[in-house]
């Protein structure tokens, strides 16, 4: 038994050092060789965890943490380790508790502060993860990686300044902090302070290229990319990120249920982009072949859109503050037959549900576009705009073509009847409005240079733009006075509610679009409005979803192929009043008949995809291309 002691000692110790050169799968073997000698020794129990959670393995990570703490309550490093594999199940209660014990024991432990942090942000508790991070960073200066989480959160708060300066420390004590320098450079690029902008970007992109942790997915389809650099970049956050999961064996539904089972997931359902482009889809819904779900993980804000959405689905379950555990187990009771994932990698996503299988088709839908990079997504809806044939190689999943656009819109969103004057809005009584109501993220360099040529040639215009915090507004007058223009050109829309913001569009002359991220539901809202949007066809999805929209609209010949076409459409509908009144007259003849804005085809559409997909289930096929024709 002595000897077994000694040699389990010598394991043990060679294990740690393995742990702290981040050589997680050989400090596993060599702790289960330790276990053999000494079953059940909790310190090797809790090692053991740390190593399996460095490798992802989430699951057998938490069986051996939990026989760890059962056999030592007194461990906190095996609290913390239990907390890391609940929190990564998001069981945000079970975590946090978890952590509370560990500080407990350890009151000075701050990687448990930096975890806890974590928990209170995903629960929108804001307040007490700045304190938990403020706590970590107190105690350990040089931890990087709470540095990074804060500059995350402070960037979610709209205190860009603030996440600048944290990430900048962290990035100057951990050169290769995975993911910081995008996390620096999306809240630079909020706050449009493009300080060394080409240069982040560029290095940020060839990290990417080169197979490393450099960026979010988000952050990376925000700036300036390829999509095969995107897909490269989502493949290396799953592999990072997901674990594999066994395979689900899904039972066939029974031959007398006739309805087929959707469920739609979002952190969305009140009042937010995505509701308002889908809530028609779910009303339209026919129910008598589907049968609609609802599964809501996101704060219930009790809005008039989240009450017309309950009402619009047959099922509406709000699993909000429910683990990814918990809400699997819920969606596979379900017995669905398709999941929409409506989130993706954007904020508030739960992609961990979708990793695990909650239904035997899963798709990526509208809240994310991209690709997911992902095996366990299987299709992703789009159209032949914003996803071409031959860019079907830069997708993990099957691209399902709708004969549109892939963009639902609701054709019973209200215009304000209010007649709003350019007065009332600080605009000039006379000259041409150029607008741009898209987030402060999406303007770049070399946009911003083509709009402020535009205002120099044309005599008396404005540039009217979205109002943002951080000083955007002073930063972009201080960039537009550099390029010769005088900074009172450029106005600012503050927020509103929607009827009144898309009543206000009426006083624009031109909506110019942003080039490498495209308006997306700014477009629509635009075209809704009556307005015309001018836009660019971009490489990848997120520069060429306008292009889908106006097509959809009926209104092609605003769509440019080169920047340089781009700027010189712009002047050329700026100096010739009757050609740009007569797209607005095409715009408001066709409105309400058009593709675009005609939910109930767009309906039938969708509807078609979903039991495209299904047959191949049923058949035994697996995801591949789908096209739907024209209805």
């Amino acid at each position: 038994m002595t000897g077994n002691l000694e040699a389990a000692k010598t394991l043990f110790v060679q294990a740690a050092q393995r742990l702290l050169q981040e050589d997680f799968s050989g400090a596993e073997t060599q702790l289960r060789a330790a276990l053999e000698l000494v079953p059940s020794r909790p310190s090797i129990l809790g090692n053991l965890a740390a190593a399996l959670i460095g490798q992802q393995k989430y699951a057998e990570a938490k069986a051996f943490a939990e026989q760890a703490v059962a056999g030592d309550a007194q461990n906190a490093e095996a609290w913390l380790n239990l907390g890391r594999c609940r929190s990564h199940g998001k069981d945000t209660a079970g975590a946090l508790e978890a952590y509370r014990r560990a500080l407990v024991l350890k009151p000075d432990y701050a990687e448990a502060w930096c975890n806890a942090g974590n928990v209170h942000m995903t629960l929108r508790q804001f307040d007490e993860a700045l304190a938990a991070y403020e706590r970590a960073t107190a105690l350990k200066p040089d931890f990087a990686e709470a540095l990074g989480n804060q500059a995350i959160l402070l960037n979610r708060l709209n205190r860009q300044a603030e996440a600048i300066a944290k990430i900048e420390r962290a990035i100057a004590l951990k050169a290769d902090l995975p993911y910081a320098r995008s996390i620096r450079l999306q809240a630079k690029m909020a706050v449009c302070d493009w300080s060394s902008f080409a240069e982040d970007s560029n290095l940020i992109a060839r990290e990417v290229a080169e197979g490393r942790l450099a960026a979010l997915p988000f952050a990376f389809i925000c700036q300036p990319s390829t999509p095969t650099l995107q897909r490269r970049c989502a493949e290396l956050y799953v592999a990072e990120t997901y674990a594999a999961t066994p395979p689900v064996d899904f039972a066939l539904p029974a031959p007398d249920r006739r309805r087929l089972r959707v469920g739609y997931f979002s952190a969305d359902f009140h009042r937010h982009a995505t509701a308002f482009l889908m809530a028609g889809l779910f009303e339209q819904h026919d129910r008598g072949r589907f049968e609609i779900f609802g599964i809501s993980f996101g704060k219930p804000y009790q809005d008039d859109m989240r009450q017309r959405l309950v009402a619009g689905m047959e099922h509406f379950i709000d699993a909000f503050g429910k683990s990814d555990a918990e809400i699997i187990e819920l969606a596979r009771d379900l017995q669905l037959d398709i999941a929409i994932d409506l989130k993706g990698y954007t904020l508030n996503e739960r992609t961990g549900i979708f990793a695990a299988r909650v239904a035997p088709v899963q798709v990526s839908y509208l809240g994310y576009p991209g690709t997911m990079g992902a095996s366990f997504i299987d299709y992703i809806i789009a159209d032949a705009v914003v996803i071409p044939p031959e860019h079907d190689r830069h997708y993990t999943e099957a691209v399902v073509r709708l004969p549109h656009s892939y963009q639902v819109t609701d054709s019973r969103r209200i215009i304000s009847d209010r007649r709003l004057t350019r007065a009332d809005c600080g605009l000039p009584g006379e000259g041409f409005v150029f607008c741009c109501f898209n987030n402060s993220y999406k303007i770049t360099p070399d946009v911003f240079d083509i709009w402020m040529r535009l205002l120099l040639k044309i005599s008396g215009s404005v540039l009217w733009l979205l109002d943002a915090s951080q000083g955007v507004a002073d930063r972009l007058r201080t960039e537009a006075q550099k390029r010769g223009v005088a900074p009172e050109r450029l106005i600012f829309a503050p927020r509103m509610e929607q009827a009144e913001h898309l009543a206000r569009h009426r006083l624009a002359d031109l909506f110019l679009d942003t080039l490498h991220y495209n308006a997306h539901t700014t477009a629509s809202d635009a075209l809704w409005a009556g307005l015309p949007v001018l836009t660019r066809l971009g490489d990848a999805f997120t520069g060429r979803v306008a292009a889908s929209l106006l097509r959809a609209a009926g209104l092609p010949e605003l769509i440019t192929e080169t920047t340089a076409d781009y700027e010189a459409l712009a002047l050329v509908l700026a100096t010739d009043p009757a050609q740009l009144h007569a797209f607005r007259q095409r715009l408001a003849a066709t409105r309400d008949t058009c593709p675009l804005f005609d939910t109930p085809r767009f309906t039938r559409s969708i509807e078609a995809a979903y039991e495209a997909m299904h047959s191949r289930r049923l058949q035994g096929l697996p995801a591949a291309a789908i096209t739907v024709d024209p209805s």
